[in-house]
């Protein structure tokens, strides 16, 4: 088993990425491989609801991010994505390549557990933290829960790392991860069987 963790932050080593590692270490320790997968500092493309993706396969732009961020996901049991706050939301570059990716590739995200990791210097966390976990539950994929809403506090990773509550929340929220994997491992019930989509439009 393989969970793939994604450091939505332009910093490769900073804040975010202190706390993936954190949850990645007791991933670990549980005996599943990790993976951390940062998105870089490039400028990313957003969606423009062209609904290519429905003919293709895949986002009409496939660009490099994306086709490697997709192909570390077919490959992935679990997904953790982080980010660090801006204007008490994600990041954007992070939010427009999930945009993407949850449109035109939700085949390869449904069911999979899932959880979302923010980092902040003082505020907005809670906010940012909503905004990511709407990735998962429109996608139906098991949200991973910790003993707090999953944030780390602190404007450099010297200060996250004094942030002992919130490491410990990582901590518990790795654990969580591994267990909820295992137990579906473990498990001979069939994942639940998808109706067909019904979309309802509100304006006639």
């Amino acid at each position: 088993m393989k969970v793939l963790l994604i450091n939505g932050s332009p910093n490769a080593d900073g804040c975010t990425y202190t706390a993936l590692k954190e949850v990645a270490g007791l991933i670990e320790k549980n005996g599943i491989e990790t993976e951390i997968f940062q998105i870089g500092k490039q400028a990313v493309q957003g969606c423009i609801a062209c609904h290519k993706c429905f003919e293709l396969g895949r986002c009409v732009f496939n660009d490099k991010l994306y086709s490697e961020l997709l192909e570390r996901i077919k490959g992935a049991d679990g997904i953790v994505i982080g980010s660090p706050v801006y204007y008490a939301g994600p990041n954007g570059a992070l939010c427009a390549i999930l945009d993407r990716l949850f449109f035109s590739a939700g085949a390869y995200l449904t069911n999979k557990p899932a959880a979302a990791v923010v980092s902040c210097r003082r505020g907005g966390a809670s906010a940012a933290f909503d905004r990511l976990n709407k990735y998962f539950t429109i996608n139906q994929m098991p949200v991973v829960t910790s003993q707090y809403w999953n944030s780390v506090h602190g404007m450099t990773s010297e200060e996250v790392k004094k942030d002992l509550e919130g490491l410990q929340t990582m901590r518990t929220l790795g654990n969580n991860m591994a267990w909820m994997l295992k137990t579906i491992s473990e498990s001979k019930q069939p994942r639940p069987e998808r109706e067909e989509r019904i979309a309802t439009n509100f304006i006639r």
